[in-house]
């Protein structure tokens, strides 16, 4: 049967013991289409993916591919029926080259031959436009090449559809823009796009056509051209929503945060960060940014004592003025000091929550403990827990519900809600709206502005320019190591902080 349709779910229904993940779920795909998949955290739209891929397999309804019904019960079906998916978290080995990987589990007949896999691979780039070497190692990629292995290795199997999650989720605009005209070559070949992102900038950019879904079901669809940022966020909460994040200036800033001449070096000797030097004022939300790499994480984890110093000093100032060095002090050792420090790391449930635990269990392990300590809310965990999925509106059946199994967003929340409670004077976040839909992303930009009010000093790490240009009030900016500039949010420029992460330049720094 000839059909327009590439693909096409009828009524789909997943759950998960009482969870209703998909609830009668309608989508079409078009051949020769890119089609953007929008919803917030826990909507199901991973779910409704990894049913096209294999890895769930649906309750109710049913998948047609070419207007043929079809049964995918693997990620083996998925592939044969022309369907491949680019996850979030990449799935190769590291000490294999990119042909190695993209090979990895066929069904190669003879002797493995390593040329007619790269001339092959080489095939596939220069038709869609990748930059890949297939003799490269995995380990030796940036994150953009691992993405670009784990593309051309669906289309190796021969995928007419792709199926991509939070794509551009750890990609420079550079890189994103480039990933772009790879997909719309992939679209003119007359290959089928699904794209996950919660960017709506970037769905405005790419995609032909928006699908919404909300609380597990199909809310509608809408050709892009139609659409705009505010109309497409409404579809998904359900109601008008504002995109303005509220930055009122600091009030009283007094030095809470001081780093000086700090020096760190990884394991094989290598400089992740050179002399670095800024203050972070209570009363105001300081900014990092820089590509990918540029030590970011190492920064913030040098400072809640994660990662080992060389040289510098890293001084926290409590309300009385008496400066403590934190150099050489581990997370328990600063606890014990008092320092009323709060960390949101980049890993949420590697480093930050126990993802076996529900929310009351880790609410105990960060925020409430008996006897005196030092900080200002203490409460039963029970009590915090359910206060926090209240006012955060954290979408799980309940607080001894393992947080591992919720949505990102949802995980997010719970780890910053925590970070909060503890009343800290220095509250650090790597990365906190990473890969979670806009409404939960302003909830977390309006924490973290509460947090500025109260005299808190919040440092902020984020990869979206436009948001560090709205949210903070200075931004230092890191390229390769190094301090390149320190610069009022309010008076400079997207093109001023591009220019100062990929180009060191020391003399420029300000503010």
């Amino acid at each position: 049967m000839d059909s327009k349709y590439a693909i096409e779910m009828r009524g789909i229904t997943k759950r998960f013991g009482h969870v209703v993940a998909n609830n009668n779920v309608h989508l079409e795909l078009q051949k020769g289409e890119i089609l953007s998949l929008l919803g917030e955290n826990g909507s199901g739209k991973t779910t409704l993916m990894n049913m096209l891929a294999g890895i769930y397999y649906p309750d109710e309804g049913q998948i047609f591919v070419d207007g043929e019904p079809v049964s995918i019960q693997s990620p083996k079906d998925a592939f044969d029926h022309g369907i491949g998916m680019i996850h979030q978290h990449f799935k190769l080995v590291d000490v294999f080259t990119a042909a190695e990987n993209i090979v990895l589990g066929l069904d190669e007949e003879g002797k493995l031959d390593r040329k007619a896999i790269a001339a092959k691979v080489r095939v596939i780039a220069e038709r869609y436009g990748f930059d890949i070497d297939p003799d490269q190692k995995i380990y030796e990629m940036s994150v953009s090449q691992k993405q670009t292995v784990e593309i051309v290795k669906v289309l190796y199997r021969g995928a007419n559809v792709l199926i991509l999650d939070e794509p551009t989720a750890v990609l420079t605009p550079q890189e994103t823009d480039k990933l772009f005209a790879v997909m719309r070559n992939m679209k003119a070949d007359g290959k089928a796009l699904i794209i996950i992102t919660h960017k709506l900038h970037e769905v405005l950019d790419v995609s032909d056509r928006v699908v919404v879904l909300r609380k597990g079901e199909y809310i509608g669809d809408v050709p892009t051209k139609e659409a705009t940022q505010q109309s497409l966020t409404d579809m998904m909460v359900g109601r008008a929503t504002a995109l303005n994040i509220n930055r009122p200036d600091p009030v009283d800033p007094h030095p809470v945060l001081e780093v000086k001449n700090l020096t760190c070096v990884d394991k094989d000797g290598v400089k992740r960060l050179d002399d670095v030097t800024f203050t972070a004022m209570g009363g105001e939300i300081l900014g990092i940014a820089g590509i990918a790499g540029s030590g970011q994480k190492e920064l913030l984890e040098a400072i809640s004592g994660l990662y080992p110093v060389v040289s510098g000093e890293i001084k926290y100032i409590p309300d009385d003025g008496t400066a403590l060095d934190l150099r050489g002090m581990d997370p328990m050792a600063i606890r014990k000091a008092g320092i009323a420090m709060s960390f949101v790391p980049e890993d949420r449930l590697g480093m930050g929550l126990v993802g076996s635990m529900g929310m009351s269990g880790n609410m105990m392990l960060r925020s409430w403990k008996k006897g005196t300590g030092p900080f200002l809310k203490r409460k039963d965990p029970n009590q915090l827990a359910m206060e926090i999925w209240k006012n955060l509106e954290v979408v799980t059946p309940g607080i001894q519900y393992p947080v591992r199994r919720l949505s990102g967003g949802n995980v997010q929340k719970v780890l910053v809600g925590r970070e909060i409670a503890a009343g800290p004077k220095l509250l650090m976040t790597a990365y906190a709206v990473r890969g979670l839909d806009i409404n939960t992303s302003y909830t977390i930009y309006n924490l973290l502005t509460d947090q500025k009010m109260k005299g808190v000093a919040v440092v902020y790490v984020g990869e979206d320019l436009d948001v560090l240009l709205e949210l903070c009030d200075r931004i230092v900016v890191l390229c390769g190591g190094q301090v390149s500039g320190v610069v009022d949010a309010r008076k400079t420029t997207r093109e001023e902080i591009g220019l100062l992460m990929t180009q060191f330049r020391k003399e420029g720094a300000t503010a």
